[in-house]
């Protein structure tokens, strides 16, 4: 798992019922981290259609910021607790191949209506492990993505990287190619912990790359911290959150360990074969609580449920999806939304590559949105960053969140987890802990038990 909080859904293999977190105390497999609304299992193929009208229609003078997310699907090795569309077993060739389709994809998102006249304002480089690719390769996919969208107007590029796939003159190149933020998914600075999680990395790795990092000079630097890992103790996470501290990143996104059912852990504890006990969520939230207060005393504030930064460190990636950007998802298994259509290409690897090698871009599923859909999603999604201020909401879709919705917000106050002021709302500790368990609150009736993906 990396930094990326806003986008990409998992690669689900079965279904994930929307389980909120606020009713789960012990551990259980089947919790959600909501990314989008209305939930995935709603899209389909129906409604692709819609996407391809929306891509076709010329954009208007008011059009929202665009960004563009990529999808590398490769890594070294699959976590226990993973869950995205990744791949341990392509050789060079494959990964090359992989990359021309995604420049091809690319080049087809180019030609299209939707997106003449508008520049691109963020970039995403999300995986997987961008920095699994090697350094040649990567410079050639950059430059044909420049070729076809230029980077004049973006004001952040983000990419994803593990400890073991970096080497000095790698970093190196990385920046070289215009990267603004790298993100390092360290997870955790323990051996014993990232062995029993199934991490590729060690931490002598981790320790090796952060000089080169600081040395060179990124503009962000964001390092990923689990709670709750298999396997994790006080010792073990208190150890952690200090060095974390000492590698002196911009941002810190700190994540509690879920349980979606298509990742190794989960199945071994749906089959009783999990040798090592696993937290619950209360202790995974007193963990958290202990990052953030341990950060907190070291200068940085909250930026999100799951970051905390110092300084002037932004990130426009997460925020500009957050406030209804248009995002062009490319990639395996990539999502993205245009036009106010969701929109996620398939998750086979030979449909994907048959797909771009035709012609065609390689969506299955959609589902066009009405603005009513789209305010629950701005809400719910910018609920996670701990902070609502109505006027926003009031402005953009003429609605007082406020009353529309009093009820929930008032049910959620007399449970402790927010405060409702006169212009906006404010997550309490206990509600930023949990805030993704919050969220289902806010759904239409017909959404509140389907199904997340």
């Amino acid at each position: 798992m990396m930094e990326n909080e806003s986008s990409q859904k998992p690669d689900a293999t079965r279904p994930e019922p929307a389980t909120s977190r606020l009713e789960m105390a012990e551990t259980e497999v089947g919790s959600v981290f909501v990314s989008n609304y209305p939930p995935y299992s709603q899209w389909s193929e129906q409604d692709v259609a819609a996407f391809e009208k929306a891509l076709h229609t010329a954009p208007q003078a008011d059009a929202p910021p665009l960004g563009m997310y990529l999808h590398i699907p490769f890594c070294r090795k699959r976590c226990r607790f993973c869950y995205f569309r990744v791949y341990t077993d392509k050789n060079a060739d494959e990964v090359q191949t992989y990359c021309d389709a995604l420049a091809r994809e690319v080049d087809a998102y180019a030609a299209l209506p939707v997106v003449q006249g508008r520049p691109l304002r963020f970039v995403y480089f999300g995986g997987g492990t961008p920095s699994y690719i090697a350094a040649k390769h990567l410079a050639e996919l950059v430059r044909r993505i420049q070729a076809a969208f230029s980077w004049d107007q973006v004001e952040e590029v983000t990419f994803e990287c593990e400890p073991g796939t970096l080497t000095r003159p790698k970093l190196e190149n990385i920046q070289a190619l215009g990267i603004t933020r790298l993100s390092l998914g360290v997870e955790h600075f323990n051996d014993h912990i990232l062995q029993l999680n199934g991490r590729a990395h060690v931490s002598t790795e981790i320790e090796r790359v952060l000089p080169w990092i600081h040395e060179i000079g990124f503009e962000q630097f964001n390092l990923d911290l689990i709670a709750g890992m298999i396997g994790e103790t006080w010792e073990t996470w208190r150890d952690t959150v200090e060095k974390a501290i000492d590698a002196a990143p911009d941002s810190v996104t700190i994540y509690q360990l879920e349980l979606p059912f298509n990742t190794r852990v989960s199945k071994e504890f749906l089959e009783g074969t999990l040798d090592v006990p696993l937290a619950d969520w209360a202790q995974k939230r007193e963990w958290h609580q202990y990052a953030i207060e341990r950060l907190s005393e070291a200068g940085y504030v909250v930026s999100s449920a799951y970051t905390m930064v110092r300084g002037d460190c932004t990130f426009r990636y997460r925020d500009s999806l957050w406030r209804g950007a248009d995002m062009m998802g490319t990639g395996v298994s990539s999502f993205g939304h245009v036009g106010g259509v969701h929109a996620q290409n398939t998750a086979n690897w030979s449909e994907y590559l048959d797909a771009v090698a035709a012609g065609r871009l390689p969506v299955t599923r959609a589902l066009s949105t009405t603005s009513h859909d789209r305010l629950i999603r701005e809400f719910i999604l910018q609920m996670k960053t701990g902070s609502i201020d109505a006027a926003y909401f009031d402005e953009k879709f003429g609605v007082d969140v406020l009353k529309h919705f009093a009820a929930p917000l008032a049910d959620l106050a007399g449970r402790g987890m927010l405060t409702v002021r006169g212009d906006g709302i404010d997550l309490t500790r206990a509600g930023l802990l949990q805030a993704d368990g919050l969220l289902p609150a806010f759904y239409d009736a017909e959404h509140q038990n389907a199904r997340y993906t």
